[in-house]
């Protein structure tokens, strides 16, 4: 099944307006207008979002890639305890995963000890969380595809 060229399109500049999509796509601009109507009211498209590079906004901001160990209830699966990590404020991002544990969950607060306090106090605790893991993102290089390192200039002469 080949991948829908304008759902690639969004999701590499959500930005780019119907007129635009329709010249790139040789469509009309009703018809991708159309079309994104429907994705949306399809659940297919979920929303946008900015993609921000906190580090240059001065703003206190900590990210955490939490692994989670899980026994999941009976009948219910992962499904329970995915739907209780996800209601939590701090929570940006969860997954059911393969491998060495469950569940991870991106969290995001204003330092280091926000997320060791939400891991402690909020997240252990839940009745089928069985361990934690907690990496801390000390610097992006690339994330959902763009890239946040600084071009390097070269200062070196041409003789």
């Amino acid at each position: 099944m080949a991948r829908d060229k304008l759902l690639r399109l969004l999701d590499q500049n959500a930005r780019l307006d119907s007129q635009a999509l329709a010249v790139m796509l040789g469509s009309t601009q009703q018809e991708i207008e159309q079309k994104i109507a429907d994705y949306e009211a399809k659940g297919i498209i979920r929303g946008y979002k900015a993609l921000i590079d906190w580090d240059k906004t001065g703003e206190d901001y900590v990210e955490a890639i939490i692994e989670i160990g899980v026994t999941p209830k009976k009948d219910l699966g992962f499904e329970e305890i995915g739907k209780q990590i996800m209601a939590f404020d701090e929570v940006d991002s969860v997954y059911l995963m393969s491998g060495g544990f469950d569940i991870a969950a991106i969290v995001k607060g204003a330092t280091f000890q926000d997320i060791a306090l939400f891991v402690a106090y909020r997240l252990a605790v839940l009745e089928s969380v069985c361990s934690t893991s907690t990496h801390f993102v000390l610097k992006r290089y690339k994330d959902k595809g763009i890239s946040f390192c600084e071009e390097e200039k070269d200062e070196r002469s041409y003789v």
